[in-house]
């Protein structure tokens, strides 16, 4: 049985109600703002309800139309997905794939699922960067991998798969003047040390020129920030994974502050580009990433 509506139309509706007017919604579907006003005119004929009023410039839903788009909206997400689906189909197997990851992101967890993606997909190369948080805005915003493994802030506009949640402790030297302090150290007397931290070079040589009341060391490389430590610079967060051996050997000791002694981080699996998540090749590693994070 064909239906009174198309998918068009819902699509039409759907544009005009997020951009908010029919000149934004026809520029984005690129259409004629007539052939926008015509779907959105049929559609309501059709149905025989008004979906639409204008509020100043800006087109609303009306209580009717709410109510439909609301119902509409799974239906128009499932055909995305379905053409989406035989796109990664047509794919076939990838000859290459980018794979950016946060350089803090555990290795072992990371050269398992590349080794398995190689025995599995001996054809396909994978081309990886590491990067560090401070890059990660722009790195998303670029979209130019296949697959991201990254932290995401609570508001991010991007969504991702939660992999593995990671600990990040503050540590100092074994003989740092902060380990000779008595009871819980308050964020004061961390204030009188210099706080090491991984940064990227942009932002280094932007927090260079900015006066802090705090004396701050910024490197480039997550090694480098654990040396600096070690060594006595200052005292730094620092992934528990990874410098669990210098804890175990008591070159490195855990500060007892007052104030969150841990901090936890997790890091997510994001597709780069949207349908990504449907092609095949991309898919498996993905796959193997999620199943070796579980361990």
């Amino acid at each position: 049985m064909l239906t009174k509506t198309t998918l068009e139309q819902w699509i039409v509706l759907q544009t005009v109600v997020e951009t908010g007017g029919y000149v934004q919604a026809a520029k984005i579907l690129n259409k004629s703002q007539s052939s926008v006003s015509y779907s959105l005119n049929t559609l309501q004929e059709r149905l025989n309800l008004q979906l639409l009023h204008i509020v100043g410039r800006k087109a609303e839903l009306t209580d009717a139309g709410r109510m439909m788009l609301a119902q509409a909206r799974p239906l128009l997400t499932a055909f995305k997905q379905l053409e989406l689906s035989a796109a990664g189909l047509r794919s076939g197997v990838r000859p290459s794939l980018n794979l950016v990851v946060d350089s803090v992101f555990p290795k072992s967890i990371l050269l398992c699922s590349l080794k398995k993606f190689q025995e599995s997909h001996p054809q396909t190369q994978i081309h990886l960067s590491e990067i560090l948080r401070t890059e990660r805005e722009s790195e998303l915003s670029a979209q130019q991998a296949d697959l991201y493994i990254t932290t995401l802030n609570s508001d991010s506009a991007v969504s991702g798969s939660p992999l593995i949640e990671i600990d990040f402790i503050a540590v100092a030297a074994a003989r740092h003047p902060l380990h000779s302090m008595i009871g819980p150290i308050s964020a004061p007397q961390l204030m009188k040390y210099p706080l090491i931290t991984l940064t990227d070079k942009v932002s280094q040589q932007q927090g260079m020129k900015k006066i802090s009341s705090m004396s701050n060391w910024s490197f480039t490389t997550v090694d480098a920030v654990i040396e600096a430590v070690c060594h006595g610079i200052g005292y730094g967060w620092l992934p528990r994974y990874h410098i669990q051996h210098l804890l175990d050997s008591g070159e490195l000791k855990a500060l007892p502050v007052s104030i969150e002694p841990t901090r936890k981080t997790v890091f997510y699996l994001v597709f780069g580009i949207e349908g990504q998540c449907y092609d095949n090749t991309i898919l498996a590693l993905a796959d193997i990433i999620k199943a070796e994070a579980i361990g």
